[in-house]
């Protein structure tokens, strides 16, 4: 019988990944629903290749573009995803949720009912909506896969494991492309710079956040989530090769460290199949091994890492405080309004207002109160930046 999956986010690096891995095996899977923001011509394109009957379009400049294609005619295309009762009759087997940004929220915590696993690439769905998210998982008896290849790593190596014996785990951080960059000239960075990141090819908005390691920061805070651990049982760790992704210290004397090819293609394929199932990858790379250069997290040359010290222990509002307020900055560094450096500055000192420290003791109750936060904060960022 055919595995029937969806894919939220379908025209992004994830959803071309898995849809690369799928293609290989098209004769196990039906693909049920495909979604994307803007890029109608690679959905199309997607849906010919897997005759996949249901597709979602966000803009709505696409949407009329794909409305009036040749092939509208024998599929369903939606305009948004309060349509997934149309969609679907019955539980399917996978559904991975890969839409960027906090608009992935709601459709990731609505698909949930309908499938019997659920792989999430989605950030700030974690970061700000991991509660409402936990509550549907249990209510509804959906199995959870984390995509990130550190979170996919931590949950790989927690299998059979109580996590009471847990000393301490450790993320690991490339360091991006300033890692040795002299800090006298981080005032005169320029975005080309920031968004050549050595290992990964990624989004502008995600290597921006690698460059000054909110990255790091946002996957601390989804560990301590996912897994339901301390913050002071995580920790960053520099490793410039990528090569490690997690390493997990236990109180019984033994040390699990992580290892996989430099490639989303791993956990993306592993959350999809089961462990038992054969990928081709690379051979042990024991030059790397060798010389795995772990270091220390430079505070000087990556203040933004302070912030873990800002954050509440309870989940709260605080988190999309965070979140809306890096989108908003990376966003104007991207357009040359602010420099690289103002992007901690100006985080920091938002960070510091009473209007906004009060949210730590906040607590998410529905997803309209962090969509109403990101969009007062946006405002506010509008009027104060110049």
């Amino acid at each position: 019988m055919k595995k029937k999956i969806a894919i939220l986010g379908s025209t992004g690096s994830i959803g071309k990944t898995l849809i690369e891995i799928v293609k290989k095996d098209k004769k196990n899977f039906e693909i049920i629903l495909l979604s994307a923001d803007e890029n109608y011509k690679e959905l199309l394109k997607q849906a010919k290749t897997f005759k996949v009957k249901n597709l979602i379009i966000k803009n709505k400049n696409s949407y009329k573009k794909i409305k009036n294609s040749k092939y509208s005619n024998k599929i369903k295309i939606f305009n948004n995803f309060d349509c997934y009762k149309e969609i679907f009759k019955n539980k399917i087997d996978y559904v991975m949720s890969s839409i960027s940004g906090i608009e992935g929220l709601k459709p990731t915590i609505e698909i949930i009912k309908y499938t019997k696993n659920v792989a999430i690439a989605n950030k700030e769905a974690i970061i700000c909506g991991w509660n409402l998210i936990d509550k549907e998982l249990k209510k509804n008896k959906t199995n959870f896969i984390p995509v990130d290849s550190e979170h996919f790593s931590i949950w790989y190596a927690l299998k059979g494991i109580d996590k009471k014996i847990i000393d301490k785990i450790y993320l690991t951080a490339s360091g991006g492309p300033f890692l040795n960059y002299p800090e006298k000239k981080f005032d005169k960075i320029k975005m080309k710079q920031a968004v050549n990141h050595p290992n990964w090819r990624m989004g502008k908005k995600i290597s921006i956040d690698s460059a000054t390691m909110m990255n790091k920061v946002f996957e601390i805070i989804e560990a301590k989530k996912i897994f339901n651990i301390p913050y002071n049982k995580l920790s960053i760790i520099i490793h410039p090769k990528s090569y490690v992704h997690a390493i997990l210290k236990f109180k019984n004397g033994l040390t699990k460290i992580i290892v996989h090819d430099t490639s989303m293609k791993i956990p993306i394929f592993n959350s999809i199949y089961s462990s038992n199932r054969i990928i081709d990858s690379k051979k042990l790379d024991l030059e790397i091994l060798n010389n795995l250069n772990f270091q220390d997290i430079d505070l000087k040359r990556f203040p933004i890492a302070k912030i873990l010290n800002k954050l509440p222990e309870k989940s709260s509002l605080f988190e999309t405080v965070l979140v809306s307020i890096n989108d908003k900055l990376v966003k104007l560094f991207l357009v040359n309004r602010i420099k690289f450096t103002d992007i901690f500055k100006k985080m920091n000192n938002m960070l510091e207002l009473n209007e906004f420290k009060k949210f730590k003791k906040l607590r998410v109750k529905k997803v309209s109160d962090i969509m109403n936060l990101n969009n007062k904060i946006k405002e506010k960022l509008k009027k104060t930046v110049k």
